[in-house]
């Protein structure tokens, strides 16, 4: 696949404090295959989905260890850029752009919510070569409680429009990349425990999602929502053994009509 336009998805990695149980995990929920750990850039491992590259695990480095959670990249033609806009419209910078060999350039992030995003100058390593196939990204929704702070964060740091669903049940919105809708942003209810900060949900493709949360949980893997259908397939949120959260999707499996969306 090539570059993605900027504010695209476009990679995904997760830091785990064991990393072999991990792939033992995602290799029998999501099907993962893993390449060679490479050592010179700390034992990152790359996941492959029917030997494309979907994803990466990798163990923490010293000083932190910690609760592990999938990280979302966006894509960006300049990284230090995007780190100085997401610096002048509220966010904090993490880590500063780093330049990753030739394979690219990243930065770690955090909005004004409080949710943690990477941002991905593409080198060699342009990032998904799979999307929307079993195993491999599919979706991604922002979890806040900002959305008003987020709704006007993202926008100013990646060329995004708005649109919002219209429903009353919950306040849910979109962010698009020209025609192409890229993320979603979920307003945080009381539903979610105080202690839970504002993340990035994560949805890998299955081709059978009762399949793929049975396996999950069985592995010892925790279900928090679903399996529920809906109009964008079959979807379960869970947290693996290691307590990151990620979502499953079978896209296949649709039901009821699509939401009624509107410009912002």
């Amino acid at each position: 696949m090539a570059v993605q336009p900027e504010g695209t998805p476009c990679w995904a990695d997760a830091m785990f404090s064991d990393v072999e149980g991990a792939k033992t995990f995602y290799g029998d929920v999501l099907g993962w295959t893993f390449g060679e750990s490479s050592s010179e850039y700390g034992n990152y491992t790359q996941a492959y989905a029917d030997g494309k590259a979907v994803a990466a695990v990798v163990p923490p480095m010293p000083g932190q260890e910690g609760h592990s959670q999938w990280c979302l990249y966006f894509a960006s033609p300049d990284a230090a850029a995007t780190a100085a806009k997401i610096r002048d419209n509220g966010g904090e910078v993490l880590m500063e752009p780093m330049a990753v060999g030739d394979f690219g350039t990243m930065c770690l992030a955090r909005d004004p919510g409080g949710a943690v995003f990477g941002v991905w100058q593409a080198g060699v390593h342009e990032g998904f070569e799979a999307v929307g196939t079993p195993g491999a990204y599919a979706w991604a929704e922002i979890f806040t409680r900002d959305p008003e702070k987020v709704d006007a964060f993202f926008p100013a740091v990646f060329p995004y429009s708005r649109k919002r669903m219209e429903d009353d049940s919950m306040d849910f919105g979109m962010f698009d990349v020209g025609e192409n809708t890229v993320v979603g942003r979920m307003r945080m209810t009381e539903e979610f425990p105080p202690e839970v900060p504002s993340y990035i949900n994560v949805y890998f493709a299955v081709a059978d999602c009762d399949d793929a949360v049975a396996k999950a949980t069985k592995l010892g893997g925790t279900l928090r929502f679903g399996p529920v259908n809906s109009p964008f397939g079959r979807f379960a949120a869970l947290s693996d053994p290691q307590g990151a959260s990620f979502s499953v999707i079978d896209m296949s499996t649709t039901e009821g009509e699509m939401p009624k969306i509107s410009e912002v």
